[in-house]
């Protein structure tokens, strides 16, 4: 007589087909997950709009940004982290806002591990006119980022495959300081927290110029980060190494330094502006009208499978570099 299956096992063989296929087929299961160049327009378009007014720490637009973040937040099925998604904290007397949501990790150990995946969504709000125009908009610096963790946030709020919990952060108060980041990670220290890994976004919306990988990492030489994450995905060279960051000192300069400092634990910067693609750092011509959103698309596209390998390996396998 066949032995028959109840439906918790017929439910646990199902996912863990569904978990073994690629990124693609797993989206094909589930439509409403797809990334494309659209949705990352329309999000781009409002939070770099002239409404936004360059989404300055401490004023009623980035209030708005943020209430924009929290409403897709709640729409991708992410759990507030603290009693709400805002993080509040004060930059003398301004008030500012970390959005944190979180996607639980499914395995009964393994959840309590935490990836956090962040970037900043404040800008400098206006700055010296130039034809009239005195918006900074802030379009790659840094909405870029901040959709490109929204995406990637959606994936993994309606797909739940991940077995260690990975945390989505939107800070604010970065161009003041990291003042968000700095904040956050303190706090999360004092409260136990056990963090894996932090990997942040920065100015992803046009592509490098003549490189075989498609975003570089902060603090290349620090982990074993770029190694790990090229291994776990299906392009050989999704990360790479770029002399002028180290140069520069990039890994110190966004936020995730102030979790590396508290955790020590990999805690690096994706980026793909090369100081020779983009000559609107900080300037009123950062508008969307010069993002590339079929670069956007293929650089989430190609972040997904490293980051889920990341959630879901039975030990932790991206490391410090000794």
């Amino acid at each position: 007589m066949r032995k028959k299956l109840h439906l918790p096992v017929l439910a646990g063989f199902f996912m863990m087909i569904l978990s073994s296929l690629p990124v693609g087929a797993q989206r094909a299961q589930h439509p409403e997950i797809e990334i494309s160049r659209n949705t990352i327009r329309e999000a781009m378009e409002y939070l770099a709009s002239d409404e936004l007014a360059g989404r300055n720490t401490g004023s009623e637009e980035i209030d708005m940004a943020a209430s924009f973040i929290e409403g897709k937040f709640n729409e991708f099925g992410l759990k507030p982290y603290f009693k709400t998604y805002r993080d509040s904290f004060a930059i003398g007397e301004l008030q500012a806002y970390n959005i944190v949501g979180v996607a639980e990790g499914i395995d009964e150990e393994l959840k309590d591990e935490f990836i956090i995946i962040g970037a900043h969504y404040d800008h400098v709000g206006k700055i010296k006119s130039v034809n009239g125009d005195e918006i900074a908009n802030g379009a790659n610096d840094n909405a870029s980022g901040t959709v490109g963790v929204m995406e990637l946030a959606k994936y993994f709020g309606v797909l739940r495959e991940n077995k260690r919990s990975v945390m989505f952060v939107l800070f604010s108060g970065e161009e003041k300081g990291l003042r968000g980041s700095k904040h956050l990670a303190a706090k999360l220290k004092k409260d136990g927290i056990d963090l894996y890994a932090m990997v942040n976004l920065e100015m992803i919306g046009v592509p490098m110029k003549d490189k075989d990988y498609l975003a570089y990492v902060t603090g290349y030489e620090n982990s074993n980060l770029a190694k790990k994450f090229n291994e776990y995905s299906y392009e050989e060279n999704v990360l790479g190494f770029f002399p002028q960051a180290k140069q520069l000192n990039l890994f110190k300069r966004s936020d995730n330094y102030p979790f590396y400092q508290e955790f020590k634990v990999p805690a690096q910067t994706i980026c793909t502006f090369d100081f020779s693609n983009y000559p609107y750092y900080h300037h009123v011509d950062d508008e969307v009208g010069l993002m590339d959103y079929e670069h956007m698309a293929n650089l989430v596209e190609n972040l997904l499978p490293g980051l889920m390998k990341m959630s879901t390996t039975e030990i932790k396998e991206i490391k410090l570099t000794e």
